[in-house]
């Protein structure tokens, strides 16, 4: 089965001298990125959903085999709270096609303090086509439950499963695929710090069971500062045999 390693995001300015050159334009980076990597999640779509044409122009863009997973928008997850998610649905599914063969996963984060909702999240999953696949990240400690695992299963949908500050790694798998996010190793705070040798060895151990075990999986680190989440991945991807 495929495994696709990469980060969350690729446009930042602290990744200079890690992964682009002194003074590389920024609207040049995608170019660079996709020379070392396969895969990226899109996380600018959290802030400001693209328009349908910036979804068309990375299709001709991206190299063939290039896959890029995209996070759902927060007026749909944060200010809806995924009610009444029919525009946004529409919206991206029109992005999807546009999107075409460059098309990963669609990730959907769920706010800190949104409580367990399982008829609101089953009526949301049912909007989506199932030719989306989606993964969903929950921050709230409600939704660690059996009946939500069954419920994503029903739907073929991903939990999310995280590595960060004050959040719960749960190893499940609930999907044809595996959807992995590692938001850093430090116990204080998300995003920081960079994962040591063995963290990583422990990753490739599970990413070999999930795909030894028939899924796809996808992995991004979205420890951004000081281009620790680029090292990372790549040494991921190395223990791997991927690099």
């Amino acid at each position: 089965m495929a495994v696709h390693i990469g980060t969350s995001g690729w446009s930042y300015d602290h990744w200079e001298n890690v992964l682009y050159p002194p003074g590389l334009p920024a609207k040049d980076r995608l170019k660079h990125y996709v020379a070392r990597f396969s895969t990226v999640e899109l996380n600018a779509s959290f802030y400001r959903w693209p328009r349908d044409t910036t979804f068309a122009g990375w299709n001709r863009r991206l190299p063939a085999g290039f896959s890029m997973s995209v996070k759902a928008p927060r007026g749909l997850t944060h200010a809806r709270k995924l009610y009444q998610p029919e525009v946004w649905v529409e919206r991206i599914e029109r992005c999807w096609h546009e999107l075409g063969d460059k098309r990963a996963v669609l990730l959907v984060q769920l706010p800190p303090g949104m409580e367990r909702d399982d008829a609101r999240l089953d009526y949301f999953l049912a909007r989506i086509p199932e030719w989306i696949r989606v993964a969903v990240e929950f921050r709230h400690p409600s939704w660690d439950c059996d009946d939500v695992y069954a419920l994503l299963e029903r739907h073929q949908a991903a939990y999310c499963i995280m590595s960060g500050a004050n959040l719960p790694c749960i190893l499940r798998t609930t999907a044809p695929f595996t959807y992995v996010r590692l938001h850093g190793p430090d116990h204080q705070h998300l995003y920081a710090g960079s994962y040591s040798d063995a963290d990583l060895q422990w990753w490739a151990d599970r990413i070999r069971e999930w795909s030894g075990s028939g899924l796809d999986v996808y992995a991004y680190f979205n420890n951004d500062g000081g281009g620790n989440a680029v090292r990372n991945a790549e040494t991921l991807r190395w223990i791997l045999g991927e690099g």
